[in-house]
């Protein structure tokens, strides 16, 4: 998995909706440090501040007032798990969602993220290569089958999983069960000889997908429950940006 891409496609999207101040909020670790080189790798405007939380934090006030102070047209937000469920609480109950956009990566604001936190999160953008209402024959059947096994949406976790079975077991046929010819199972799974969820992409030669990426937004459904809706496309066959330096060919 590299890091950068989700945050590279909200970086996109926000310099092409032409805010002018942002901020940006991630944990002080290693991916934090990679959602904010993505991030700016394709906004250009003025970042107002990089504010950096302890990993697992839970209480925001300090930085929200910071926030208040700095007055962004536009926040960028990476806080996995349970930080991102309390700051995006936080931050609404604050008040500071009716001046400032929020954004966030597709792990930031996904099905789970969602059913935490509620209508709290309603009007948010994020980016994934994957969404549920995506209109392909093998995304449908993906999701009737999972909300018919689990009566639930499927998160973007799920749909990852979903794919790396599917490529696994057409490897494997491929082979013809003889797992242990390693250079020809690799092969296979280079081949990707499968029908994935999130549409049509190939590996790169440094094993990385070129996929796209596509805008959501949070919203109520036909149904009334609050969840993602794609609203377009932010790259399309997208690399990742460190596949020059990787030695493969």
């Amino acid at each position: 998995w590299q890091n950068d891409n989700l945050h590279e496609a909200v970086g996109k999207i926000v310099q092409d909706k032409g805010y002018k101040n942002v901020v940006i909020v991630t944990p002080n670790y290693p991916g934090g440090k990679d959602a904010v080189s993505g991030f700016k790798r394709y906004y250009k405007g003025k970042v107002a501040e990089e504010v950096y939380t302890k990993l697992g934090q839970l209480d925001y006030a300090a930085e929200l007032a910071q926030i208040r102070s700095l007055k962004p047209d536009a926040l960028f937000f990476f806080l996995p798990g349970g930080m991102g469920i309390n700051f995006v609480k936080q931050f609404v109950s604050a008040g500071l969602s009716r001046d400032t956009q929020l954004f966030a990566p597709g792990f930031s604001a996904d099905e789970d993220v969602i059913k935490a936190v509620g209508s709290s999160m309603m009007g948010m953008f994020n980016s994934s290569h994957w969404a549920h209402d995506m209109d392909n024959a093998e995304n449908k059947r993906f999701v009737a089958d999972f909300q018919k096994e689990y009566n639930r949406l499927p998160s973007l976790y799920a749909s990852q999983g979903y794919d790396a079975a599917l490529m696994m077991d057409g490897a494997v046929r491929d082979v013809k069960g003889k797992v242990e010819d390693k250079a020809a199972l690799q092969k296979a799974l280079e081949a990707k000889r499968f029908k994935s969820v999130r549409g049509d992409f190939k590996f790169n030669t440094n094993h990385y997908p070129v996929q796209n990426y596509y805008l959501r937004a949070i919203g109520k459904d036909a149904q009334g429950r609050v969840t993602n809706k794609t609203m377009g496309t932010i790259f399309t066959n997208h690399a990742d940006a460190y596949v020059a330096q990787c030695k493969m060919k």
